[in-house]
């Protein structure tokens, strides 16, 4: 026998072997081990007590139920729908024609980059709309510019920002916008041009145009339901007069007639009973004329009646599948946003309010037209949640305490584009790189453009 031979037979120590179970235990459970220890000393040491973290976490809830209130339902809701009814009633081919990788360049960018003139929709609201367009097959270049567009080009919101926040920067707003969905949506093609090819060479087999539904019907069925979550969001002007006044003081109004064109679209398109459509709808009605000052509740009625109607049928019929698509995209991105909501409140509280970060310092560092002031007012807007219109009050305080013209434009670029929930539900579309980029080239896009405004103001 030789002598290694007799090495690897000598029986271990005790020692030896407990070195050995030590081992293998670390190598199977050292990562939730040292994740629990973790979380243990957090907790350990966290500061309940101190103001400032205190005050934070008051922040996050109440961020999370303001978020809750105000957009879930209204926004998020609606925009859920719309996704599930792009993933079953649009067809393929359609999106392709428009939006895919072989459609002409100009079509497909200049129709994703203005399509946030028709959706009054935050950076939440416009993910399950993005979300669907993608998994049909819109390339990444004109979804990434639909993504960007839908909540920076807001028709309303630059002609708020003109109004409040002066004209010249309205306009810059607005050019900007543009501007920069069709850049960073083209940049994003052209790195992951590779990525691309691969995701179209597995398989998108275009199938025939559908001819159950006539395309006048499907685009007023579309009409519809944009019209409901444009309508039902559609915010106080800043006076009480002209155009947006009137549509705002009718929004109810505008919103109940394009709900009643819904049912009516049930019965045509889904071959809902005429009986069964009118039962779902009536505790909304009757909520609507008892509670009129409470909107939320006929809204809500009206949402249980019409995921009601369209359960009501096989596994292959189209209302079946629009809502189990829709209760797809909820799914998967409510969790997340909630998530990032409360993370962004903790941080930077909501308007008006601080989070664990002083505002102090964000003023302090947002003045002037430098390199640093522009680059931390598109940082600090891609990671705060703005709601649609709440970035004007916003600005104006922020100007109001120095800040300059030039980074005013970055945050208004970044900002309601962007937002941590927004981010983490991109994310689980796109993955971790692409989403990493994508966040990046918005900000030095919106840097840029900042520096160039705050120099030609200066000037």
């Amino acid at each position: 026998m030789t002598t290694l031979e007799a090495t690897s037979e000598r029986p271990r120590s005790g020692w030896d072997r407990v070195v050995a179970g030590w081992l293998s235990f670390f190598r199977a459970e050292g990562r939730w081990l040292a994740v629990g220890l973790a979380a243990f000393a957090a907790l350990w040491y966290l500061p309940v007590g101190v103001p400032r973290f205190d005050n934070a976490v008051t922040e996050a809830l109440a961020l999370a139920r303001w978020y809750a209130r105000e957009h879930v339902l209204l926004c998020l809701v609606p925009a859920f729908f719309i996704a599930g009814a792009i993933g079953v009633f649009l067809s393929q081919a359609a999106v392709m024609r428009w939006l895919g990788p072989q459609a002409p360049k100009a079509v497909a960018y200049g129709v994703a980059s203005v399509s946030g003139t028709l959706l009054a929709v935050c950076s939440c609201t416009v993910l399950p709309l993005f979300a669907s367009i993608h998994r049909r097959g819109a390339g990444l270049g004109p979804a990434i510019a639909f993504l960007y567009s839908g909540p920076a080009i807001n028709v309303l919101a630059i002609v708020l920002t003109a109004r409040v926040l002066g004209f010249k920067l309205g306009i810059a707003r607005a050019v900007a916008a543009i501007l920069l969905s069709v850049v960073v949506g083209a940049a994003m093609h052209l790195l992951f041009l590779r990525d691309e090819r691969q995701r179209q060479s597995r398989g998108i087999v275009l199938p025939d145009e559908d001819g159950e539904h006539s395309l006048a019907q499907t685009a007023l069925f579309f009409a519809l339901m944009v019209a409901v979550l444009v309508f039902a969001n559609w915010g106080a002007p800043a006076e009480d007069t002209g155009l947006w006044a009137a549509i705002y003081h009718a929004k109810w109004w505008i919103t109940s007639l394009a709900s009643a064109g819904l049912a009516v679209m049930l019965v045509v398109r889904l071959r809902r009973p005429p009986l069964a459509v009118a039962a779902a709808a009536a505790p909304a009605v009757i909520a609507a004329l008892a509670v009129p000052d409470r909107p939320h509740v006929p809204f809500t009625l009206g949402v249980a009646g019409l995921s009601l109607l369209l359960l009501g049928g096989e596994p292959d019929d189209e209302g079946r599948r629009w809502f189990e698509s829709s209760w797809g995209f909820a799914r998967q991105i409510m969790p997340l946003l909630f998530a990032g909501v409360l993370v962004a409140g903790f941080a930077l509280g909501r308007p008006g309010h601080e989070g664990i970060i002083p505002s102090a310092w964000v003023e302090g560092a947002v003045g002037g037209n430098s390199l640093a002031a522009n680059l931390f007012a598109s940082v600090a807007g891609a990671f705060m949640y703005f709601a649609t219109l709440t970035e004007v009050p916003i600005l104006e305080g922020l100007l109001g305490a120095g800040m300059g013209q030039g980074p005013a434009l970055a945050l208004l670029l970044a900002g309601p584009a962007l937002s941590l929930p927004n981010m983490l539900v991109i994310r689980s579309v796109l993955g971790t790189r692409k989403t990493v980029v994508y966040v990046g080239l918005v900000v030095i896009a919106s840097t840029i453009s900042g520096l160039v405004f705050g120099a030609i103001t200066a000037a």
